[in-house]
């Protein structure tokens, strides 16, 4: 290969660039943007930044004559046309900073004594004399859809083609790039801006290199892509499928068709995902398209289940699957015996052989499969039913992704009946009860969902898999001393449950239908995924303080009748845990009941809030009677949510860890709950969209 440095400037000198379709979008995030925006800032005058390697190879005509757009610009004014091998993600960042550079600066203004339209035509598009006609310079193959979503929405510009932007991961971080760089040059004096547009068309220094004609691209692409963010393996991938395309000993025409199946099924795929709301997706997603496709052939391969699963549930052994023992050039080669680690795989790739037929059905597969996982994740776009809908979306929130795996496989795979909402309910009842005592449920799900996608197991039998083992759980002792540990929790008790946030968001969806409003005045976020438990310190709140500020609470609460263990237990306890719908109410956690409760004169308070608040803001007071009360009605919801039973009132105080709250008060069971917890209403009139209001 070729090389040589160059400046952005000398880049873009009679050259028009297009990433390739074997290449990802754009993919750089925060970190990358940040790090990009401070080699810019820091750079002293005059010096240069290395910037990293770009490198180019030439387009053939035959290649370049499908580019009906751009064929003007590349056989009358001689641009040469390059594919952006590796590096995209650099140049693709700098083109748009300097198209946020354009948008900033008005038309009547020079840029370092130049016109904004000369800047536009050299680095963005150059029109085709007078007419309408354009050629972008820079930009991906026109199938992408990250092509129109950079002319629309990056450049600015007005389509002339009918169809609509689709968005996608890539598309998104196209958005997320130049918000952040209008964020940035946004306060600028005209001095710095033309400052920031010196040092990326003249200083930053790309060391370029062009691929020569007789090396392999695709096996360039993948080794030198371990640079800045790593592919991810569904990028690589699609790029080996891609090169599979080239290779095989079919019509051309054959070839063809099968590259463009291939691209297309990555455009549905990467649609899908990027309307999907979840970290590392492309690696979740594979992972499930592997269970799904590979699951029944995988046991022919081995003689073990242990062998086959390890696949499935451990490490990246599917994904080197994938490209070293499955989709791998050696096993085109007719010539050579077929690759083999033992006689069992020598045995298993010579009944499944690598041709044509394979990757095109692999294809359609991966692509089958993505519009289930989308809609597994967002079922209110889907049109299952209601009942299918709700118990999806609890299933969400509780954010188990072996689970979330085996409801695409039922979905996929098992027609829409009674009984798919049956195991849908199912499903979710394991999973909130199974979080409980892991190890009590000693059930392989990975391998239960990869018997449904190889359609090895019928509905029914999933189905009892499951609630045998959930049943037998609920009735057992096991159960009742598991909830009995959480309010012994260290020194936290409930308040360190990792459910209690789904716990308390059901318990809100239960007082909806209870006062029948329609209103959802408890906001689910997304954000709070599971790993990420100090969440609740925001979304939850102790009635009860952690920390007493005043005298209130030594009076609500006698110091002299509860001992500090007993004081913290009460205050950990899971009827003293109130999610909270506003901001403000953190504010008011170390103050009285009265204070937190909110009055006509003073709008922020439980009196305001979700109705769980509402709820408890009827109590006159908040004393250990009325702790034990509401989790004594706490656990009551339990049982029936989630049809477990833990005894009668007394026992579910012993479960509690409180009954010295009936000595202490002199009071007893019946007189505890004689007293019922009120049904909340909700408000008639309330102010919606309140800039304190967070989501739960």
């Amino acid at each position: 290969m070729q090389s040589e440095l160059k400046s952005l400037s000398k880049i873009f000198s009679e050259v028009i660039f297009r990433i390739p379709d074997y290449q990802r979008g754009y993919s750089w995030e925060s970190k990358h943007l940040k790090d990009f925006w401070s080699d810019i800032e820091q750079l002293p005058d005059n010096k240069s930044h290395y910037t990293g390697v770009l490198t180019l190879e030439p387009v053939s005509a035959e290649n370049y004559r499908a580019w009906e757009d751009d064929t003007w610009i590349i056989e009358s004014k001689h641009y040469n046309p390059m594919y952006v091998v590796d590096g995209q993600q650099r140049l693709t960042t700098a083109i748009i900073l300097l198209q946020c550079i354009l948008d900033s600066t008005d038309d009547a203004e020079l840029i370092n004594y130049t016109e904004k339209s000369d800047i536009k035509k050299k680095y963005i598009c150059e029109p085709k004399g007078k007419g309408i006609s354009r050629s972008y310079i820079f930009g991906y193959e026109k199938d992408n859809p990250s092509h129109e979503f950079l002319k629309q929405v990056i450049f600015g510009d007005t389509s002339l083609n009918h169809s609509t932007i689709e968005e996608t991961i890539y598309t998104k971080n196209l958005k997320n790039a130049k918000e952040f760089f209008l964020e940035k040059i946004k306060d600028l004096s005209k001095e710095d801006m033309e400052y920031v547009f010196t040092t990326l068309t003249q200083h930053l220094q790309f060391n370029i290199f062009y691929i020569e004609k007789d090396l392999d691209v695709f096996v360039t692409f993948e080794t030198m892509n371990n640079r800045g963010k790593p592919l991810s393996h569904l990028e690589l991938l699609k790029n080996r499928l891609i090169y599979l395309s080239t290779k095989f000993n079919v019509e051309q025409s054959e070839s063809i068709q099968l590259r463009k199946a291939i691209n297309e099924s990555w455009k549905s795929i990467y649609h899908y995902l990027g309307k999907i709301n979840k970290s590392q997706l492309d690696d979740d997603f594979l992972r499930t398209h592997f269970l799904c496709y590979f699951s029944e052939l995988l046991e022919e391969k081995f003689s073990t289940a242990y062998r086959a699963r390890r696949y499935f549930n451990y490490g990246d052994d599917y994904k080197d699957y994938l490209l070293d023992d499955f989709f791998t050039p050696k096993r085109l080669s007719e010539s050579e015996p077929t690759p083999a680690t033992d006689d069992e795989t020598a045995a298993y790739t010579q009944k499944h052989p690598l041709n044509i037929n394979t990757v095109f059905e692999y294809s359609q597969s991966i692509k089958e499969l993505v519009k289930t996982y989308y809609l597994t994740a967002h079922p209110d776009d889907s049109e299952w039913s209601d009942v299918e809908k709700e118990r999806l979306t609890q299933i969400n929130r509780l954010g188990s992704g072996e689970i979330f795996k085996l409801c695409t496989a039922a979905l996929h795979k098992f027609p829409k009946c009674t009984e798919r909402e049956d195991l849908l309910t199912t499903i979710e009842r394991f999973g909130f009860l199974s979080k409980l005592k892991t190890y009590y449920f000693d059930i392989d799900i990975t391998d239960i969902t990869a018997k449904v996608f190889s359609e090895k197991i019928s509905l029914t039998d999933v189905r009892k898999a499951l609630s045998e083992p959930t049943d037998k759980f609920a009735k057992s002792k096991d159960f009742h001393d598991a909830i009995k540990a959480l309010g012994k929790n260290l020194n936290n008790g409930y308040y360190n449950w990792r459910q209690l946030r789904y716990f308390m968001y059901e318990y809100e969806q239960h007082l909806r239908l209870a006062s029948k409003t329609s209103r959802q005045l408890l906001k689910w976020s997304e954000d709070g995924r599971r790993e990420d438990f100090n969440r609740d310190h925001k979304t939850i709140e102790h009635i009860y303080p952690q920390k007493i500020s005043g005298g209130d609470w030594n009076e609500a609460i006698n110091g002299k009748v509860y001992s500090i263990k007993e004081r913290n237990a009460l205050k950990n306890s899971i009827g003293n845990l109130l999610p909270v719908s506003h901001a403000k109410n953190a504010s008011l956690s170390n103050k009285s009941f009265y204070d937190k409760k909110g009055s006509e004169t003073n709008q922020v308070g439980y009196r305001y809030g979700c109705l769980s608040e509402i709820q408890v803001s009827a109590c006159a007071k908040w004393t250990g009677v009325e702790i034990l009360r509401r989790g004594i009605y706490l656990l009551d919801f339990m049982e029936h949510r989630w049809n477990v039973k833990l005894g009668d009132a007394a026992k579910k105080a012993e479960v509690l860890g409180l009954k010295f709250v009936l000595v202490n008060e002199n009071t007893d069971i019946e007189t505890v709950t004689n007293q019922k917890v009120p049904v909340p209403t909700a408000p008639s009139e309330r102010v919606e969209d309140r800039s304190d209001q967070v989501e739960f």
